[in-house]
């Protein structure tokens, strides 16, 4: 809510809830390391701020990278997720394709992996509904 009054509007149109959620971990660990001596007064709040800095960043190129593949005509969406996966970490979720195109069906994106991993671009290491892909070197 700070940030949204503060002028970051990224979180309407970009879960920063989910961002947060998916590095969980991280979460933790930045909080904890903030709080260590907090009673004496000697915490240190830098492993707080560059996490939270770094969800924002996060946001913003998830933001900017939806906005700037909107596009139109045949094979748009297609092609939005193509470059989606060649952006992505080598390792990869379905959620996160998902996620990073908004507006693009899960059939369109379903087919697209397929066409890729046919292609010996990527492999999926973990099936199911929490699908894991990893990009191979080709």
């Amino acid at each position: 809510m700070l940030l949204y009054q503060s002028g970051y509007d990224v979180g309407r149109y970009i879960s920063l809830e989910k961002i947060i959620e998916d590095s969980k971990e991280t979460y933790y660990e930045a909080l904890k390391a903030s709080s260590a001596g907090w009673h004496e007064g000697a915490h240190d709040l830098v492993p707080w701020l560059e996490y939270s800095h770094g969800v924002l960043i996060a946001a913003y190129t998830e933001f900017e990278q939806s906005v700037g593949r909107l596009g139109s005509g045949r094979g748009a969406k297609r092609d939005m997720v193509i470059e989606c996966i060649h952006h992505m970490l080598n390792t990869f979720r379905y959620a996160d394709v998902e996620r990073a195109c908004p507006g693009v069906s899960r059939p369109t994106i379903v087919r697209v992996l397929g066409a890729l991993r046919d292609k010996g671009e990527i492999r999926c290491t973990k099936g199911g509904r929490d699908a894991t892909w990893e990009r191979t070197n080709q």
